[in-house]
């Protein structure tokens, strides 16, 4: 079995890494107890964690109405940004400030922005074409491949021109946007190729594993190892449609299925499953590419690939390649995000990607991230103040494997990696989570016992 030497910049996560990151999640808190402003003065702007960020976006939509205009989360100062469009109601805006966000004046609202995509809907979808709102331009952003050309070109860029200036930009993509079913940390079916993203219990308590739709709908059965037995049979799948996310019931009822992602020689758990926040610092494991980064660049997003048309995607510049389809999409502190779907580039000149949000895939499958026990199944505490906890999901938030351990490049969320875990037999390492280097040094590009790391069709 080939192996792939992944650029040291791309980093995985060290044992060393795992102490690191555990200090930072005791320190983030005592930072964020020194920040609240005092007696009838605004904060300044509070240090989150990504994971709060986002729970306090939420609350600042419900607390700001119409005035929200998006928001996203700026990476090197830690901090919320917020977009309002101004309205009479200053009242609100002050109270957000309080609440620890950084507050600022937009033209175009959520209602507008909508409004646009729809219009890009109803004429200009073609293959080869997304769109997303990005927060921090407050514009839709407008991407075609390089199948885009002639006519298509020209009617996508009449159609960005009638909403307006001001309203979208649009940018070439040199790939193709197309799923990336392949070589994967590993499940197989038939020719298919994919791999198993976060290992989940389903509503009737089975142990189950999400993938991505298109794999779920390329074939009924799958095994951990090629031209093995079936150890899983799809309950459910989404593809194209409202979603690229299938559930995968294991077929053994006693099937261990562990929280963690497994990273070549050790695993990370993963502690519940959040949403995405544009300018979130991410991490993407998969069998064919290893461990890469990246940051979340619009939500919502529509990809309109060759098989058809998926909303309600994250948009990111995380690279993938074919194999890395289903994969893991997590943050540093241990959240799980979403699933690899698809997008154009590789990880030599980049591209875009396209993730499933877990949030929507588990409440549309009615499935629990993790085993289910003490630790899983229920909701993760966001607290009843602004900037409290975060996820949707609490769950021990696991990662599907093939078989018995997940392997699709966990993150670690302060706790401790097993050692000697294997991706697609081969080992991973080389990379940087966070600056922590992880001991190993290749990528696999097979799979063996229970790897994960979700991979998307070719």
């Amino acid at each position: 079995m080939s192996h792939k030497r992944i650029p040291k910049r791309k980093a995985a996560i060290a044992a060393g890494g795992v102490v690191a990151l555990g200090a930072a999640a005791i320190l983030l808190p005592q930072a964020n107890a020194n920040q609240d402003g005092s007696s009838g003065q605004a904060a300044a702007p509070k240090t989150l964690k990504a994971s709060d960020a986002s729970d306090l976006a939420s609350q600042l939509a419900d607390l700001l109405g119409e005035s929200f205009a998006g928001s996203y989360y700026d990476t090197d100062q830690q901090q919320l940004v917020v977009n309002v469009v101004p309205g009479d109601n200053n009242n609100v805006i002050v109270q957000a400030k309080k609440a620890g966000a950084e507050i600022r004046e937009v033209d175009n609202s959520l209602a507008e922005l909508a409004a646009g995509a729809q219009t890009l809907k109803s004429d200009a979808t073609i293959p080869g074409t997304a769109w997303a709102v990005d927060p921090r331009t407050n514009k839709i952003l407008v991407t075609a491949d390089s199948t885009v050309t002639g006519g298509k070109w020209d009617q996508l860029e009449s159609t960005v021109q009638t909403l307006g200036s001001g309203m979208a930009t649009i940018k070439k993509s040199a790939g193709t946007f197309k799923t990336f079913l392949s070589g994967g940390d590993a499940i197989f079916a038939g020719g298919a190729r994919c791999s198993a993203g976060f290992n989940v219990t389903a509503g009737d308590g089975s142990p189950a594993f999400l993938t991505a739709g298109h794999c779920g709908v390329a074939a009924a059965e799958w095994s951990d190892a090629d031209g093995g037995a079936p150890i899983a049979t799809v309950d459910q799948a989404t593809f194209p449609g409202d979603g690229d996310f299938a559930l995968v019931k294991y077929d053994d009822p006693a099937t261990v299925a562990p929280s963690e992602v497994n990273v070549g020689d050790q695993t990370v758990a993963i502690s519940q499953a959040a949403d995405a926040e544009v300018g979130l610092q991410v991490f993407r494991m998969g069998s064919t590419t290893g461990l890469n980064d990246g940051q979340v660049l619009g939500l919502d997003a529509t990809v309109n690939y060759p098989e058809g048309t998926v909303t309600g995607l994250i948009q990111t510049d995380v690279c993938a390649e074919p194999g890395d389809s289903g994969g893991s999409l997590f943050t540093q502190d241990g959240l799980a995000i979403g699933l690899t779907s698809g997008g154009s580039g590789d990880c030599t000149v980049g591209g875009e990607t396209f993730f499933q949000p877990v949030t929507t895939a588990l409440e549309a499958v009615g499935a629990t991230l993790g085993a289910g026990d003490a630790a899983g199944g229920g909701e993760a505490g966001a607290g009843d103040e602004a900037g409290a906890g975060a996820g949707d999901e609490a769950g021990a938030g696991e990662e599907a494997g093939a078989g018995e351990e997940a392997g699709a490049g966990e993150e670690v969320g302060g706790e401790e990696a097993g050692a000697g875990q294997e991706v697609g037999g081969e080992e991973v390492g080389g990379q940087e989570v966070g600056g922590q280097e992880v001991g190993g040094e290749e990528a696999g590009a097979g799979a063996e016992d229970g790897s994960s790391g979700v991979t998307e069709t070719h």
